[in-house]
């Protein structure tokens, strides 16, 4: 991203750029950022936005050629089209040799980078992926969103904040909007703070349910399987982030036997180092075995609800019976 800020910076553009990635919150902040420095943000002439997998690519090509009304440049701002996962030869084509005065900026969620799109893109223009932050940058991020206000934070209260909200940085804007508010007057959050604002997410529910099954606590489990119920959470989400989770441990325990430490675990499995930290230890009770059997069954579990031979309440309840028995 360094060299996107210096294009914001210096107001040197390139022709195309295409933002892809699971970080909607980063998507957003650039695309912002780039539509309100290419282009005055009070005009709507020189400004078309397209959305979705039906775009025209004609019509697209056709405003692309338009000139800029009284303005440098003429801005196309392309969204979730598809076309980086699809064959578009016709505006890769024209990409290629597109008018100086226009601008074109894609925002994806995925993209095949051998596509022909991709490739014209990458050599024409500016690519930047997007994907979920590591816990340095996090913290780094929530330190400086607090510093705004003269408030601190705790280093508990810090890891139970990112524990609560996750490596989503738009659900992390939207805890610490709530959690700045809260503590406003006293300028310093602490563990408890957090417990007493914070969301608790349906993944840090079904950790502890992982938790209670380990501890056979088949009573604790089953509770916060109601819970989740009551919250209005579907049984197949349920099975899947249950699913989700023993395949988790089951990574890191086998990467932990392959003799990683926990950066290099949380590194290779694309998560935090705090929770890699916690399914180390979570995945203690378990054998290698055990876990990859759960895997199975849960696969199995979601085969047997989708074809109509098990209910999904039932199929997810019977789940953790077995395993918390």
């Amino acid at each position: 991203m360094k060299t996107l800020e210096e294009d914001l910076k210096t107001k040197s553009w390139k022709p195309l750029y295409l933002l892809y990635g699971e970080e909607a919150y980063l998507k957003k902040l650039y695309k912002n950022r780039l539509k309100n420095t290419i282009i005055d943000p009070q005009d709507t002439m020189n400004l078309t936005v397209y959305e979705g997998k039906d775009i025209s690519i004609p019509a697209l090509i056709d405003q692309a050629e338009t000139m800029p009304f009284f303005a440098d440049y003429r801005l196309l701002l392309v969204e979730n089209s598809g076309f980086f996962k699809n064959a578009c030869p016709e505006l890769a084509e024209y990409i290629q040799g597109m008018s100086p005065q226009t601008i074109m900026v894609f925002v994806e969620n995925e993209v095949d980078k051998r596509s022909r799109m991709y490739k014209t893109v990458k050599a024409r223009g500016r690519i930047v992926e997007m994907g979920r932050q590591n816990e340095k940058v996090l913290q780094n991020w929530v330190l400086r969103f607090l510093q705004k206000d003269g408030i601190k934070i705790t280093k508990s209260a810090m890891q139970l904040f990112l524990d609560r909200a996750g490596d989503d940085m738009e659900n992390i804007n939207r805890e610490l909007e709530k959690l700045t508010c809260y503590v406003l007057e006293k300028k310093e959050i602490a563990a408890e703070d957090v417990e007493a604002v914070c969301t608790v997410r349906t993944e840090n529910k079904i950790f502890d349910m992982i938790n209670a099954i380990a501890e056979k606590n088949q009573r604790k489990a089953l509770d916060l399987y109601y819970d989740l119920l009551a919250l209005k959470e579907a049984p197949l989400r349920i099975l899947f982030l249950i699913a989700r989770q023993f395949n988790l441990l089951l990574q890191v325990k086998d990467l932990r036997g392959q003799g990683f430490d926990q950066n290099t675990i949380a590194s290779k499995a694309g998560i935090m180092g705090f929770v890699a930290r916690n399914c180390l230890r979570q995945a203690e009770p378990f054998t290698k075995e055990t876990l990859r059997q759960a895997v199975e069954d849960c696969v199995s579990t979601e085969e047997a609800v989708k074809t109509g031979r098990m209910g999904d309440r039932m199929g997810t309840e019977l789940l953790i019976v077995k395993y918390s028995s």
